[in-house]
């Protein structure tokens, strides 16, 4: 999962998360790191600082097609809903 570094997480996050995932999630996501990447740099694109928080919370999300998982957050505007994800990544369950 080394590759998560890439988006700001640090190695500390990366064990935590690591040593608190399922081990057939954590192949799953590596099996599908592209996808898992395209979808973490859309984020970053977008400007969400937190998101270690975002992706260790919901990073089944993360498997979701890229054009799926844009159109998820292509509905609200972006301003806004970079706030809300500082404020609370739970709005997540509800986008």
């Amino acid at each position: 999962m080394k590759f998560l570094e890439n988006f700001g997480l640090k190695k500390e996050e990366i064990e935590e998360f690591e040593n608190n995932t399922a081990d057939v999630m954590l192949e799953t996501l590596i099996n599908n790191k592209k996808l898992v990447k395209s979808n973490l740099q859309y984020l970053k694109d977008l400007g969400v600082k937190n998101l270690y928080e975002i992706f260790s919370n919901y990073y089944e999300l993360f498997l979701i097609d890229h054009s799926n998982f844009e159109s998820i957050f292509n509905k609200y505007d972006r301003e806004d809903l970079i706030e809300k994800l500082v404020k609370n990544v739970a709005i997540i369950e509800y986008l």
